[in-house]
């Protein structure tokens, strides 16, 4: 039976293996302060216990997870409520590196829409897997927020200017892609995700890259439309500055330069300016020092205009169409 107290979160240690679903589907499983410090509980209930591996998966075929309940937190910060904001950013960084440093492997299972918060659940795990209809994106420049739970950590040391080019356009990764970068680590086709942990526990002695591989279907990863850009990417994203990138952009004249350019000019000015130094230093960062980075950036960003009408525009009245209180970078940005 499951030894969870929330239905959001249901979880269970069965045949050696510890299994956790999220389970809030009609929110996409959106995390809440609630769903965050539950999964905390339960992996460090398990720390103790003799497990071959931890499997996290969703219980809807749309999404492992959608990211943070970014709308409350705007909430919050309307109400002043500083508190609360607080204590799910923390809870949830705590998380990210409990996962970073679990003593057991930890197996994402990525089925649908990952993104913000859901890469915070999975990338900071030993195995990621996804599906032919995986999508995973750090969409944050575009709510006046910058890519956290540890994407400070992680986009930098993706292949190349990849990391940036994703952190700062959002640009959004399936599963070719995600392969392809190191975002996703094995490929098992939707039917067969299901047998993933019952195959772990079933061989509870081998590795478990050796049972995920016997699970893979043909990989996707040669038809990742990423590397057939990766050039340019490497060459514009790899600009010393947001001016130089833009202007590189300018100059190649493409279709992909034309779309990267455009989620550019679309975004938050503040949250590019952010996400550009933030990311640019955490390769000289460890996961703990990009967290706490993030969460000290977190704690100013979410009261300024920018956070409060990018949420607006694309989660509570939905016109995708921000107002933001700068039209062009240039100073003003917290300090990454």
């Amino acid at each position: 039976m499951p030894d969870s107290t929330t239905v959001e979160i249901l979880a269970e240690v069965h045949r050696g293996v510890g299994r956790i679903q999220l389970n809030r589907p009609k929110a996409l499983n959106a995390l809440t302060t609630d769903m965050v410090a539950a999964i905390d509980r339960v992996l460090a209930s398990w720390e103790g216990t003799p497990l071959s591996a931890v499997v996290l998966a969703s219980t809807s075929t749309k999404a492992f997870c959608a990211g943070g309940d970014i709308r409350t937190i705007r909430e919050y910060s309307l109400a002043g409520d500083a508190e609360a904001s607080e204590r799910f950013f923390a809870t949830e960084y705590r998380l990210n590196a409990r996962i970073a440093e679990y003593p057991v492997p930890v197996v994402s299972l990525i089925d649908g829409l990952c993104m913000g918060g859901g890469l915070g659940l999975s990338v900071h795990g030993g195995f990621r897997v996804v599906t032919e209809r995986a999508v995973l994106a750090m969409p944050e420049t575009g709510i006046g927020f910058f890519p956290d739970i540890g994407a400070s950590y992680f986009l930098p040391r993706l292949p190349g200017a990849i990391g940036m080019y994703v952190g700062l356009t959002g640009h959004r990764l399936d599963a070719a892609d995600a392969l392809y970068t190191g975002l996703a680590t094995h490929f098992v086709p939707a039917d067969g995700l299901g047998a993933v942990a019952d195959a772990l526990a079933d061989h509870p002695d081998d590795p478990v890259d050796v049972v995920l591989n016997r699970l893979a279907g043909r990989s996707p990863v040669a038809e990742s439309g990423l590397a057939e850009v990766r050039g340019d990417v490497d060459r514009a994203f790899g600009a010393p500055t947001l001016g130089e990138i833009e202007k590189r952009l300018r100059h190649f004249d493409t279709p992909w330069a034309a779309a990267a350019s455009a989620a550019q000019e679309s975004a938050s000015p503040q949250s590019l300016e952010i996400t550009h130094a933030l990311l640019a230093r955490g390769r000289q960062r460890t996961l703990r020092e990009c967290l706490d980075a993030e969460l000290a950036l977190a704690r100013t960003t979410i009261r300024t205009p920018d956070f409060l009408e990018g949420v607006r525009a694309a989660l509570v009245d939905k016109d995708r169409a921000p107002r933001w209180q700068r039209t062009s970078l240039g100073g003003g940005a917290p300090q990454a």
